[in-house]
């Protein structure tokens, strides 16, 4: 491995892990190791209807003003050249939440032990969930593949983030939701055979030519397109194994008295219900949400949960710096004056802080 001494950083994960006063790091690139700094000063139900399910039209809000109340990112892939650090940087400074959930790869420490790549962005990103979670947003982090050295550490805090294998979010109008990062399943779906089969280093030439043609559609004034989301679509095997995956992420969470499941992975962003097994299914449940909430490698995408209980599939536009929606589910029914006026007062009010006594979601043993 080049550059880095990830002995010297597992010691250091090792001996702070249970340690929440310990400030975090911030990597310096003339010495490859972290290092710490100053914290700052901290400021201050029904269930769905199956047939509330509209995808709506692409539609843009104001992110200056967006207040959600949970935030589902995946798949971020920090120290990889192809991560869309600086979009996502730009995303959590404009919105606002109090749940933010990170559903694996945030880190990827496999690209980092090929070559080490922590630009000043990357380290900004990291900064910045740190910086949201010691300021009253309950953030959890789930580890996927890409950072599965941190699984060994689940049911422990760090820096007011707490680690966890899985979890499951109760929503605004008591709905609950599953949520996982879904390398588990590769073998049963064969989706690392076929990335296999596709070959890593036709992979990365992919990402190479998106990232060239990214570059290229930046200078002329054209918003950002994925080459590399394209083609998947346009690959017969891709949406195969897409197809699969999701059956069985959605086979694993019917064993939870859940209504949906929340997931990334397999970079493929996604909103959409599914009706569930007889042998699962009872008269109040017959249908089950699937989310995947993408990436920033290649979509820029994410799931979030409005403050009236709606889940949306969004994307992140870096031209006009907002969220376009590309698809919703109402979970709750709420007169739109109601939503207004519950906007309006969340907005004037500091964020609540969620590290007290008071209730939280469960987390799956």
């Amino acid at each position: 491995m080049t550059g880095c001494n990830f002995k010297e950083l597992e010691a250091t994960a090792r001996g702070e892990i249970n340690n929440p006063n310990f400030p975090p790091p911030i990597f310096n690139r003339s010495t490859q190791s972290p290092t710490s700094v100053p914290t700052s000063a901290l400021t201050p139900s029904n269930r769905f209807n199956p047939a509330s399910f509209v995808p709506s039209a692409s539609t843009s809000i104001p992110t200056k003003t967006t207040t959600v109340n949970a935030l589902w990112l995946s798949d971020i892939h920090l120290g990889c050249k192809d991560c869309k650090a600086d979009y996502l940087l730009s995303l959590l400074e404009t919105v606002r939440c109090q749940h933010l959930y990170l559903v694996g790869d945030i880190v990827d420490l496999w690209a980092l032990k090929r070559k080490l790549h922590w630009p000043d962005s990357h380290n900004k990103v990291l900064q910045k969930i740190i910086e949201l979670a010691q300021n009253g947003a309950q953030v959890i982090y789930l580890p996927g593949n890409h950072d599965e050295l941190i699984k060994p550490y689940a049911e422990l805090s760090l820096w007011n983030i707490k680690i966890a294998r899985q979890h499951i979010h109760q929503g605004v109008g008591g709905h609950k939701l599953l949520m996982l990062h879904g390398d588990q399943f590769d073998a049963d779906v064969c989706v690392g055979r076929f990335y296999a089969l596709l070959g890593d280093h036709l992979y990365d030439l992919l990402l190479f030519l998106n990232r060239n043609l990214h570059s290229l559609r930046e200078c002329l004034g054209y918003p950002y397109w994925s080459l590399a989301s394209y083609v998947k679509s346009k690959v017969g095997k891709a949406q195969t194994a897409i197809g699969h995956y999701r059956q069985a992420v959605l086979n694993y969470a019917q064993h939870f008295d859940v209504d949906g499941v929340i997931c990334g992975h397999i970079h493929q962003p996604e909103l959409s219900i599914h009706p569930i097994s007889a042998q699962h299914s009872t008269p109040d449940r017959r249908q089950i949400i699937y989310a995947n909430d993408g990436d920033w490698v290649e979509n820029c995408s994410l799931i979030t949960e409005t403050l009236s209980g709606e889940l949306q599939l969004c994307r992140w536009n870096e031209q006009t710096l907002k969220l376009d929606i590309l698809s919703s589910i109402a979970l709750v029914q709420q007169p739109p004056e109601t939503h207004k006026n519950q906007q309006q007062t969340a907005a004037k009010q500091p964020m609540p802080n969620t590290n007290t006594s008071e209730t939280r979601p469960r987390d799956v043993a």
